[in-house]
């Protein structure tokens, strides 16, 4: 098949593995960006496929040679060209996205959720054998998701310290409507509360022992550069102010520990910015943490470290 009409697709493709194959094609073809949440066309034709058919986004090869019927042919190809016609990422076509294996409600009123931070809440440095941040994620109390946008990471923070009330904040007023389903969809209404305002504005007199953020940090130079699928987004969740997207982030250094417990600790996330941020605190004890797919953006400071700043 030569014609990328979705309509000749849904007549002439049969199977998930046909479909798989005609995304990868169409994405390559058009020259998609891929990142938000995923980083190849395959990736990405495999969660549209998978997503859209109700199927589990994390099992493929069971699924491959799987007839489809007329109906889902039809919602598979134009999902598919969807994709390529709006330049919108996948996850605000399929309302869906996941962050380790939680599903999460997205549209176009917040960022679609792809932080590493994610990926380290789930691992050894919190209630780890070894090495860890916090050793005993049952005693923290409290928890505070700056920026939190679509809410997932507050979310996976009440999933890790399952004894904290957590504290999340926006300011976006939209993205706190998007927030607050997902809050909603995973039941956490009496532990997880929503506060719009500028960083810890609203927070007055509250201390917490966990504060975790992947504020904006778009750099005013390549929010200019921007491909079309990042344009989608909303820009006050990406640009992070100043040559180097440093303006937030300084901000929170600087108010962080204010915040926090005498024990405390901040885990930001700071994107490709490491080298900039070291330039501006050269004496900061930062401790840049690795994920299965980065190192050098996530960093964890506890109270003292941030008031030595």
């Amino acid at each position: 098949m030569t014609d990328f009409d979705p309509a000749v697709a849904a007549a002439e493709l049969l199977t998930v593995r046909d479909f798989l194959r005609y995304g990868v094609s169409r994405f390559n073809a058009a020259g998609l960006v891929h990142g938000h949440g995923v980083t190849t066309a395959h990736d990405e034709a495999a969660f549209l496929v998978l997503e859209t058919l109700k199927l589990p986004v994390d099992r493929l090869d069971p699924y491959l040679d799987a007839r489809l019927t007329t109906p889902e042919r039809k919602a598979v190809a134009d999902i598919i060209d969807a994709r390529v016609r709006t330049r919108k990422p996948a996850a605000y076509l399929t309302k869906r996205t996941y962050i380790q294996g939680v599903p999460f409600y997205v549209d176009e009123r917040v960022i679609v959720p792809r932080s590493y931070i994610g990926e380290l809440l789930f691992g050894d440095l919190f209630g780890g054998d070894g090495f860890t941040l916090v050793e005993d994620p049952t005693e923290v109390e409290h928890v505070l998701d700056l920026c939190t946008g679509s809410g997932c990471l507050a979310i996976l923070a009440a999933q890790v310290f399952p004894n904290a009330k957590v504290d999340a904040v926006d300011l976006s007023a939209e993205a706190l409507e998007v927030a607050r389903i997902n809050v909603a969809d995973h039941g956490l209404e009496d532990r997880v509360t929503l506060f719009q305002g500028d960083l810890f504005a609203p927070l007055k007199g509250r201390k917490y022992d966990v504060i975790i953020t992947n504020p904006p940090y778009v750099s005013d130079e390549s929010m200019a550069e921007l491909p079309p699928e990042y344009r989608h987004e909303p820009a006050m969740a990406l640009a992070g102010g100043g040559v180097e997207g440093l303006d937030i982030v300084r901000k929170i250094l600087k108010q962080a520990p204010k915040y926090l417990t005498p024990e405390g600790g901040l885990l930001c996330e700071f994107g490709t910015g490491r080298e900039a941020l070291d330039a501006m605190y050269p004496d900061g004890e930062f401790l840049w943490l690795e994920t299965a797919d980065s190192f050098g953006e996530v960093f964890w400071l506890t109270r003292e470290q941030l008031t030595e700043l």
